[in-house]
């Protein structure tokens, strides 16, 4: 028996009703979306015995499996409130209809509450800010154009919209989709650009500021004045891939930036309150924006480079943690009139424990809208998944049998005729060797690492999406790298952590389509592949492999450090 989403929603309900929904209302629809990810409703998917029957059975009924993904029928980018210039625009790229993801999300970021997204990879959480943002743009300019035939009104201040970015590559990415949605005169609807990396700020700031937060932290901390006029005029800020930007090298560079914006609110609140002018200068309590001031500062284009290799579990963020005083925490959540919108996206974000980036928003934010995916944290059901245990001695036959892998004509058709196949593996050194097997065997390929420049990587990226083939790549490519119809990903090393898993096998299966994981594991990771398989066999979120439990921990410490014993064993392999 096939069960709709409804009916699987209504099952769920009767089944555990004190589980949390949220509904959405919209001028032609009402619709059901769960804002918490429950085992139950992957359990029609998964199973233990019947992976690849589950899977031809989906691939079967692509409908069906492009339901997990699509909105409900009646549910158009319209009904969720968006313009005909912005309706069009969408559907003229292909997006005929919105994502279960987007159809929740866009109505939530254009109430201009705080919003929280965290939802499966290649579910559409881009659009989800992107399209509100655009069509507040256009309020924004119809009031500036109002005003500008009314001599007697001042001209208000440019209000800035700013995206963050881990990296580089990602805000280029941001902005190719956002320059994608274009007008009826073919142009795009606003102007957004990417300012990071070598180039300087520019003069004439676009409607859209995408950049990294040490590019941001370079540009405002040069002139005092120049930080608290561009503080005072950012209005919407979205903070995307938000478990890394919370975590780890950046976490101290975007703490710093929260307590510069929300001094700054407090400040207008203040002026507000006291109907006084703003003053000139931060009083004493600007400490804020000082508390980190003897933190290292890096360029701008260190940022990309130590994100490519060095993705770590979210969990991990004791030592960066430790930096940063508690009361910088907390000195955020003091009541005051908000002025400024907040927007965190992520595919993974996970609340368990009290420094993890899901329980910080939840500490830093605790009004704010959250809109969690069906598949938060889960194993996809379009997936099919093939888990090959390896030695040095049969890893490398594995290896080619794997990518020589046939599809159906059928699967090509729907990837348009073009294969593409993601080799993922845990070092440079690894990457390397793995390309050298596969040219060995007469298998052309590209590489994607953090000692490929930017030019090289981006080129790389052209050439896989237009030509196809395989992309050697480590988790430099695991993040969102948004290449459409890859069919197949292949893990040469396990990935070492649940996080990173997640964001590979992400790669493929995007956007309602279907897609292929072989997962090739050695001795030394057993663990965690354990730990992964388990949570897809019950059909329940990974989130176990994201325990900080010390337990779970040392089994994976006393495997082996399995990053560098996977690496060894392909380089043996290679030599071999």
């Amino acid at each position: 028996m096939i069960l709709t989403r409804s009916a699987l929603n209504l099952m769920l309900h009767l089944h555990n009703p004190q589980t949390p929904f949220q509904f959405f209302n919209h001028r032609a629809s009402t619709f059901l979306l769960r804002t918490t990810t429950t085992s139950l409703l992957k359990a029609r998917f998964f199973s233990s015995t019947s992976v690849a029957a589950t899977a031809a059975s989906l691939s079967a009924q692509s409908s069906e499996g492009r339901d997990t993904f699509f909105a409900e029928d009646n549910v158009s980018w319209s009904s969720l409130g968006l313009s005909d210039t912005l309706s069009r625009a969408l559907s003229n790229i292909g997006l005929s209809r919105p994502s279960l993801v987007q159809a929740s999300s866009i109505p939530s970021v254009l109430s201009g509450k705080d919003v929280i997204i965290a939802a499966e990879t290649g579910s559409g959480k881009t659009y989800s800010y992107l399209v509100p943002l655009f069509d507040k743009l256009r309020d924004t300019h119809e009031h500036s154009q109002h005003n500008v035939s009314d001599q007697e009104v001042p001209l208000p201040q440019k209000n800035v919209f700013l995206i963050l970015c881990p990296n580089v590559q990602l805000c280029e990415q941001v902005v190719r989709m956002a320059n994608s949605l274009c007008g009826d005169n073919g142009e795009p609807i606003v102007s957004v650009a990417a300012i990071c990396g070598r180039q300087g700020w520019p003069i004439r700031e676009p409607d859209i500021i995408v950049t990294t937060p040490a590019a941001l932290l370079n540009y405002v901390d040069t002139d005092r004045s120049r930080r608290m006029e561009f503080m005072r005029g950012v209005k919407y800020v979205v903070f995307d891939e938000a478990d890394m930007l919370l975590c780890g090298s950046f976490q101290n560079k975007v703490i710093r930036l929260l307590n510069l914006l929300r001094f700054d609110e407090k400040l207008l609140s203040r002026a507000k309150e006291s109907k006084g002018d703003l003053p000139e200068k931060p009083e004493s309590s600007l400490s804020a924006d000082d508390a980190l001031e003897d933190e290292e500062e890096h360029p701008p284009e260190a940022m990309s480079e130590e994100d490519d290799d060095t993705h770590e579990d979210i969990v991990d963020t004791n030592n960066e943690a430790k930096s940063v005083k508690q009361k910088d925490w907390r000195r955020v959540r003091k009541t005051y009139k908000r002025s400024k919108q907040y927007i965190f996206v992520a595919a993974t974000l996970p609340v368990n424990g009290k420094k993890t980036a899901g329980a910080m928003l939840k500490h830093m934010f605790p009004d704010a809208t959250w809109v969690s995916g069906n598949y938060l944290h889960c194993h996809n059901p379009r997936l099919e998944q093939r888990w090959v245990e390896v030695t040095v001695e049969s890893q490398v036959d594995q290896l080619i049998k794997a990518v020589r892998h046939p599809f159906k004509p059928t699967d090509l058709d729907n990837a348009g005729g073009i294969q593409r196949t993601m080799v993922f593996a845990n070092t440079v050194e690894a990457v390397e060797a793995v390309a050298k097997i596969l040219l060995r065997c007469g298998i052309e390929c590209l590489r994607y690492h953090k000692n490929c420049t930017l030019e090289e990587r981006a080129q790389a990226l052209v050439e896989f999406e237009e030509k196809g083939g395989v992309l050697v790549c480590t988790d430099a490519a695991a993040r969102g790298v948004d290449i459409p119809n890859v069919l197949h990903v292949i893990q040469a090393d396990f990935a070492t952590s649940a996080v990173d898993f997640l964001h590979r096998v992400g790669r493929t299966a995007r956007a309602g389509q279907f897609g292929l994981v072989t997962s090739m594991y050695t001795e030394s990771n057993k663990e965690l592949v354990r730990a992964v398989r388990r949570a897809g066999e019950l059909a329940q979120p990974v989130e176990a492999a994201f325990s900080r439990k010390r337990s779970f921990r040392n089994k994976l410490k006393k495997s082996g450090a399995s990053k560098v014993r996977d690496s060894e064993t392909i380089k043996e392999s290679v030599v071999a």
